[in-house]
């Protein structure tokens, strides 16, 4: 039975399923307060016991941030957002840990808590050591002098914070032998987990093994080092016992990292004829109480990607991020790219209305006929072509005037630096396989049998990809920003070339006979630079009800995968990315008071598409081959990028309300049915 049908039977492992000989259960004390003085704290494990600090591991870290703005393991002298960690206790059994969470004693002195963009900007700095609450800034592209343009449009939007909320919450088992540490863990990425333990823990490389779990979506989340975790693989050092933290839905909620949490002002010059001829923007990000994590680089990615697949010769972008007392930002499906598609397609759509012209009129006009470099570095080919057919195909002249359908163009960016590893070990008449990149849900099992089944001739029964180990490969970098089939299968195909080559000097001819008959070892780290990005259109149609409630009856995409190694697998990431996008829009935001306390404490709250929620789909895969030995290109994020602008146009057009901030709520759409 293959992997994807075990976990469908029920038969996966994941990480509350790994049970180990004398267990401690955690539980993690946290702050009630999103700011606050830390007078004492009296019970559990806490900042008396363990003092680092985490940061700069998993997709978007950085570490070169001040030390002074770093998630401390266990808060000390202040608290900064609701559900920060204070204190850890833990248990035998994972039930009676829950009550000794009564131990813990905290004494507080509450502060005035700085919640949105515009008062960290204007307040004192949160943290001590540093300026201001500003993390990071800078300016992208040439400035210019003002076009004297007949038409200049100038709009403001906001994308509030959204959970991520995957099906298995995160988890972690620590277990210390008394001198090497294993880890089992639901992740993204076990080398950035191990690169993170071994900073903040101080360990040679050699004493620390990460093991991925199955693991149950992720979605960004679990690309990055959390305080749990260094909390657990301390306790297991320091009990000499295994340790095992699972996360509670709630806990998820409050203090994992949630992705968006943007604010942009977007300025338009532009023809009467919608060709745009410039555009200045200001995008800041909300990222939340530390660095370290995806907040301080998002601003700049999303800001590089403004343009579009639009030929705008002029632009100049400046990106900041600011501090606030709310949990650190971290990347969600697109981890920037969804941001930047609807500031520019909203954009789009404006300008539509301004010069009378159709959605797609304008759109197309900007498009390019030859491969164009954008001021803010954005590289995309010829996207005329594209476009144009995609307009047909999707058939947006006929449903935009029966259905008052929403369009929007987009690109996907993936992120194919530095590369990928992958290992192939061929052994007793099997191949075994080993990647750099971590499947959590999207069949990397798929996409290895094919390549491994084309290079190598052999039968897919007979190759087995595993799961994440630390121990199997010298290094490896993750599964996020659409970039595992493109350098993940990259690598697997080198590592391939690299047996059929010890055959060859082994025998003369390679044949696959010959391989399976012998030992074979491949382990390379196939390395990528630049851009390899893709173009994508999507059209939704929605209807609202006398309440205000909105429902996608449809929605319709035309992707351009580069070479499609698993069809079916590709329509299902659209499908999976396309009902992300929808509850991107309608359900899905974090929400917190003016005093910092969440208001989206759980999954009613919070929202989530259902089945009633999931539109008729029309997918048209497009195959225009990269330049990578397999030629595929990048799909799982595409759906989150495209998805919401077609959404919100849509619903703009049904109830004629500008749209300038998601998620929305019901209350804002029902005066107008």
């Amino acid at each position: 039975m293959s992997a994807p049908e075990l976990l469908v039977r029920g038969a996966g492992k994941y990480v509350d399923d790994i049970t180990l000989p004398r267990t401690l259960h955690m539980a993690v004390a946290r702050s009630p307060h999103a700011r606050a003085n830390v007078l004492s704290v009296k019970g559990g494990m806490n900042a008396d016991d363990l003092r680092t600090l985490v940061g700069g591991f998993g997709e978007g870290a950085r570490g070169d941030v001040n030390p002074a703005v770093l998630h401390p393991v266990f808060a000390s002298d202040t608290v900064h957002y609701v559900g920060q960690p204070v204190a850890a206790v833990f248990a035998a059994d994972r039930y009676a840990v829950e009550d000794t969470l009564d131990e813990v004693d905290v004494e507080y002195e509450p502060l005035k808590p700085i919640t949105t963009i515009g008062e960290a900007l204007s307040a004192a700095p949160l943290h001590a050591g540093t300026r201001s609450n500003v993390l990071q800034q800078s300016w992208i592209g040439a400035d210019f002098d003002d076009p004297p343009s007949p038409v200049v449009l100038e709009e403001a939007f906001t994308i509030d914070r959204i959970a991520t909320n995957p099906l298995e919450p995160r988890g972690i088992i620590a277990d210390y032998d008394g001198a090497r540490l294993t880890v089992y863990i639901s992740t993204q990425a076990v080398f950035s987990i191990k690169r993170g333990l071994c900073n903040t823990l101080k360990l040679e490389s050699s004493k620390v093994r990460v093991v991925q779990a199955d693991t149950g979506g992720a979605f960004g989340v679990k690309s990055a080092l959390y305080p749990e975790y260094v909390m657990a693989a301390y306790a297991a050092m320091t009990y000499e016992r295994p340790v095992k933290w699972i996360e509670s839905r709630s806990e998820h909620l409050a203090a994992s990292q949630p992705g968006r949490g943007v604010h942009g002002k977007m300025k338009l010059f532009a023809g009467t004829d919608g060709t745009v001829e410039a555009l200045r923007a200001e995008v800041t990000t909300d990222a939340g109480a530390f660095g370290g994590t995806a907040g301080a680089f998002s601003p700049f990615f999303i800001s590089m990607q403004l343009t579009g697949p639009y030929g705008i010769k002029k632009a100049r972008v400046r990106a900041t991020s600011v501090m606030t007392n709310k949990p650190p930002q971290g990347p969600y499906r697109g981890a920037g790219r969804p941001e930047a598609a609807l500031f520019m397609e909203r954009m789009m759509d404006a300008l539509a209305d301004e010069v009378g012209k159709g959605a797609d009129e304008v759109r197309l006009v900007n498009t390019t006929t030859q491969r164009f470099t954008s001021p803010l570095g954005l590289e995309i080919d010829a996207s005329r072509p594209f476009f144009t057919k995609a307009v047909a195909e999707l058939k947006y002249r006929e449903k935009s005037q029966s259905d008052r359908a929403g369009l929007s163009f987009f690109v996907l960016v993936p992120a194919v630096t530095p590369g990928e590893s992958a290992r192939i070990r061929v052994q007793n008449g099997k191949i075994s396989v080993w990647l750099g990149s971590n499947q959590h849900g999207q069949a990397h099992t798929a996409f290895v049998k094919r390549l491994l089944s084309e290079e190598l001739g052999v039968a897919p029964d007979v190759i087995t990809l595993n799961t994440g180990d630390s121990d199997t490969l010298t290094n490896g970098v993750g599964t996020w920003g659409s970039r595992s089939a493109i350098v993940g299968g990259a690598a697997v195909v080198a590592a391939a070339r690299n047996v059929k080559a010890q055959v060859e000097r082994r025998r003369e001819a390679y044949t696959a006979e010959a391989l399976l008959d012998g030992s074979y070892d491949a382990e390379v780290f196939d390395r990528h630079s630049g851009q390899v990005n893709s173009f994508g259109a999507n059209l939704a149609t929605v209807h609202i009800d006398k309440f205000g409630m909105a429902n996608v009856t449809e929605c319709a995409a035309h992707y351009d995968v580069g070479r499609a190694l698993t069809p079916g697998v590709v329509e299902g990431q659209i499908i999976g990315g396309s009902l992300q996008g929808i509850g991107q829009v309608l359900f899905e935001g974090v929400v917190h008071d003016a005093e910092g306390r969440l208001l989206t404490k759980d999954l009613f709250d919070a929202g989530l598409p259902i089945a009633e929620n999931i539109p008729e789909f029309s997918i048209t895969i497009v195959e225009q081959p990269s330049s990578y030995p397999h030629r595929v290109k990048g799909v799982g994020e595409a759906p989150t990028i495209g998805v919401p602008p077609a959404v919100v146009r849509a619903i703009e057009n049904v109830t004629g309300i500008r749209i300038r901030h998601i998620p929305i709520s019901p209350e804002e759409l029902i005066a107008d049915v």
